[in-house]
């Protein structure tokens, strides 16, 4: 029978403390349906009452059941000298009416000591008290061992006696962190063989990433013996973050052969990756493993080449086994067997027609030398093969277009462009007015095809990227523009190249448009 590993989930509390994240109420809400969707064993969400959102999403949780989610409140143990059922923080977790509740308390003796400030005796008394109290009226207690590891390599007795009195008490786990993120993957394994000598609970994990071994370090408790591990989504908080629960759960589920979320949810990974960096307003991480949109991205034609003949030649795992997806970069480290592929994937054959295979990568040395970066911009590419093929739709050819900024006494701003287009042979003359000469120019291109081509109302800008390619020329700088477009469904990237920023903004427009409609057109 396959192992059962309990996937502990903190991105709700931990998640929140790193740089840059804030959750509303509504976004945590999204988040727990998601996960519980995903089968996840545990969610943390947080201390009840710390603040006006965190007691109204316990409010809102009370007595709400998931389908296959324990909501869990997060607390410390009992202030010193305070008995357990005097003490507020204890009050409000039981009064949260968590599924579980996990506390944390000092599993190390210089924590104790000088961060705390009470006698070692008088910290065990607490865990005690703390643990003993919550499982009168609490159907599950987990207790995390704060500075654990720190507090084994000082004083390892005193780090497992935490752990022994917490067990005595009555949890139902116990949890090693690794609160400031410093062990090393080569420490584990010793401090899991003896903690596990003494301990007869299940023993979970909690790691921090300062040292880049978060996640290492979680496999490798869990080959040891560890039976729940808990993580962040993304890896998600303080400092350098959390053990990236995106990176540990398909280690364990297809190197390790465990079972960590329920049936099939994995093939559902990179979608809950980027779900929560999607309401977590953050930029997904392009080269995170597994779930990144370069995790199985190859750009070095020898790779493409051996990709294509057989696809584990150069990829640990197949990606759709996380619900990722193979993508071939096209760059000046193309071969030509990635421009094969890339054709195939938009329905050009140039097996064939080896000269057009030539001049397309020709083409994209070139390009490429020139500023342009194909990897983020496959829309543009795709144009550009189609024109080589001489199989590209011509939606309209650009006459001129004209761009005017005018600044008011009042200090507004307000660009205008005129744009001239042909469409089977009619002029077409249009005024478009914006915030600025993109926008401007987007609004009067648009005009224009809006009678031949009513759908492109459908296509939406998403993202406008203008980066400097050659600083020193100052104002005279090459620029490179990146558009990000929509229709609702699919999304792509288009790319133009200028010393003139506007012209580079034209050039990734169109392509956009033309894209666009293609799409559309399917």
């Amino acid at each position: 029978m396959t192992q059962k590993i309990y996937i502990f989930d903190t991105t709700l509390r931990d998640g929140t403390q790193g740089e840059s994240i804030s959750l509303s109420v509504r976004d945590k809400l999204a988040i727990i349906e998601k996960l519980d969707e995903s089968g996840v064993d545990y969610i943390e969400v947080g201390f009840p009452a710390s603040n006006p959102k965190d007691e109204e999403l316990f409010a809102m949780l009370k007595n709400k059941k998931y389908k296959y989610s324990k909501i869990v409140a997060f607390g410390r143990t009992t202030y010193k000298n305070v008995p357990a059922k005097d003490d507020e923080n204890i009050r409000m977790l039981i009064d949260s009416k968590a599924n579980a509740v996990c506390i944390f308390g000092k599993s190390s003796s210089f924590h104790v000591e000088k961060v705390i400030e009470t006698t070692l005796e008088t910290n065990i008394e607490m865990i005690f008290d703390s643990v003993k109290y919550l499982k009168k009226s609490v159907p599950e207690v987990i207790f995390d061992g704060e500075h654990f590891f720190d507090g084994y390599k000082a004083n390892p007795e005193y780090a497992i006696k935490t752990l022994k009195v917490a067990q005595d008490a009555g949890a139902d786990f116990v949890v090693l962190c690794d609160t400031n993120g410093g062990s090393l993957p080569m420490e584990i394994n010793k401090v899991l063989e003896n903690v596990l000598k003494e301990i007869s609970i299940p023993v979970g994990v909690h790691f921090h990433n300062d040292s880049g071994c978060a996640v290492a370090n979680s496999v490798i408790a869990v080959s040891f013996g560890s039976k729940m591990v808990q993580g962040t989504i993304n890896g998600y908080g303080e400092r350098s973050g959390n053990a990236d629960l995106c990176q540990i759960i398909p280690n364990l589920e297809i190197k390790l052969k465990k079972q960590c979320l329920k049936n099939d949810s994995i093939k559902h990974l990179t979608s809950l990756s980027r779900f929560v960096a999607e309401v977590a307003n953050q930029i997904p991480i392009s080269h995170q493993p597994f779930v990144g949109n370069s995790a199985f991205a190859h750009k070095a034609g020898m790779h493409v080449s051996g990709v294509s003949k057989l696809a584990i030649a150069f990829e640990h795992i197949p990606p759709e086994s996380v619900g990722n997806n193979r993508r071939v970069l096209i760059s000046e480290l193309s071969g030509k067997k990635s421009i094969l592929i890339k054709a195939h994937e938009f329905g050009v054959d140039l097996e064939s027609n080896p000269k057009k295979v030539s001049e397309i990568l020709d083409k994209v040395q070139k390009m490429e030398h020139e500023g342009y970066q194909f990897e983020a911009a496959d829309a543009s590419f795709e144009l550009m093969v189609k024109s080589v093929a001489g199989v590209k739709k011509e939606y309209f050819t650009l006459e001129s277009f004209r761009v005017l900024n005018e600044k008011k006494e009042n200090g507004d701003m307000l660009s205008e462009a005129t744009i001239k287009i042909l469409i089977n042979k009619e002029r077409i003359i249009e005024t478009g007015e914006g915030a600025g000469p993109v926008n401007a120019l987007d609004m009067a291109l648009r005009k224009a095809l809006s009678r031949y081509y009513p759908q492109q109302d459908k296509i939406k800008l998403t993202d406008f990227k203008v980066r400097v390619l050659n600083e020193k020329k100052g104002t005279g700088a090459v620029v490179r523009v990146l558009i990000e477009s929509t229709d609702g469904e699919t999304s792509w990237g288009t790319i133009g190249v200028s010393e003139n920023i506007i012209e580079a903004s034209w050039q990734a427009l169109q392509d956009s448009i033309i894209f666009g409609l293609d799409n559309l057109s399917k």
